[in-house]
């Protein structure tokens, strides 16, 4: 289960909001225009009609939300509008600004980007004795994917790491039969990302250079509010792992990142292979815990990420916890992927 996990980390979880937003913009469409109407209505069956017309646009709400399709009056909804505030993270304003002094890599249609990284995430389940059991899974991974498509075009080889500790429970023996190599293998069997979430090297080198127009991309189909920038700050990172941006792109998207709201700086990070770092990071206050994008101090080129427990009753475990974290350790350029094992 573990490695279905890793496997499907590329994709991102379904946002809860989405189907929130879609529903009020629904009701504000059929219940405003005609609410208008019912105020200029003689009094003696205006209240009546205000109840009814809510009524019917709870009602094909609550359709929208069972999945059922409702057709209704064409009326435009303008698109949310994000400015992008004044950037707050030097971390991030110091990655793009020394973004040229990484050798760029030029892949082309038909090739494949390699990423090397080593991981650790949190596992869990039911042992063989149906007993709960949570535990630190770790591991490196090297991943080929293909310039242009989605992840069912990528392979995967692995070596499981010894696993760690999760803080009040003991490793359970079944964590220790992942340790050893793995693969090559196929990386995923589907892939069903909207398409302004693709992170293969075709589509992320054609995004916005200009910062302003990365911070709209970061927040496709989103609105204002901390779950909102949460979610972006989330994209982020998307495109951070196992993705390649161009200079121009990756400049942008540090810039964009810099202007999320709440992106603090932690002045000491490691990532998951021990190199030590400066991270921008964000506080999630859904989940409890701080997200670092960390650089290396010198350079500024991005080393990985972590998450860090910063409520314990959210996140289940005693503040200042790792629970993940990644090292990026290399990218290149391959003319092609090894067979899967079963071709």
């Amino acid at each position: 289960m573990t490695q279905l996990e890793r496997f499907r980390s590329e994709i991102p979880q379904p946002n809860p909001s989405h189907l929130r937003r879609h529903e009020e913009r629904l009701l504000a469409a059929i219940a405003g225009p005609a609410i208008r109407a019912a105020e200029h209505a003689p009094k003696r069956w205006r209240r009546t009609s205000r109840l009814r017309l809510l009524g019917l646009a709870a009602g094909l709400a609550a359709a929208v939300a069972a999945g059922v399709v409702v057709v209704v009056g064409h009326r435009d909804v303008s698109a949310v509008i994000h400015p992008m505030p004044v950037a707050a993270s030097e971390v991030l304003t110091r990655a793009a600004e020394n973004v040229n002094k990484t050798a760029e890599l030029y892949p082309k249609p038909g090739q494949f980007l390699v990423y090397e990284s080593q991981t650790m995430d949190p596992a869990g389940g039911a042992d063989r004795d149906g007993r709960g059991m949570r535990y630190l899974s770790r591991g490196k991974r090297k991943v080929w994917l293909p310039v242009a498509g989605d992840a069912t075009g990528g392979v995967i080889e692995g070596e499981g790491l010894p696993p760690k500790q999760f803080p009040g429970w003991p490793i359970p023996p079944e964590a220790r039969e992942n340790v050893g190599r793995s693969g090559p293998s196929k990386l995923a069997d589907f892939d069903d990302r909207a398409e302004f979430l693709r992170t293969d090297y075709a589509y992320v080198s054609r995004l916005p250079t200009e910062p302003q127009k990365m911070y709209e991309h970061l927040y496709t189909e989103l609105g204002h509010g901390p779950q909102d920038d949460t979610h972006a700050w989330g994209r982020v990172r998307n495109l951070l792992t196992e993705a390649y941006l161009p200079a121009a792109q990756r400049a942008a998207l540090f810039r964009a990142a810099a202007a999320i709201p709440g992106v603090i700086t932690v002045e000491h990070a490691v990532d998951a292979a021990g190199r030590t770092g400066i991270a921008a990071s964000r506080i999630d206050p859904f989940l409890g815990e701080r997200e670092e994008y960390i650089f290396d101090r010198e350079t500024y080129q991005y080393l990985g990420v972590r998450s860090v427990v910063t409520d314990a009753k959210r996140a289940g475990a005693p503040v200042g916890t790792v629970l993940t974290s990644s090292a990026q350790l290399s990218i290149s350029v391959a003319d092609h992927a090894p067979a899967v094992q079963g071709d």
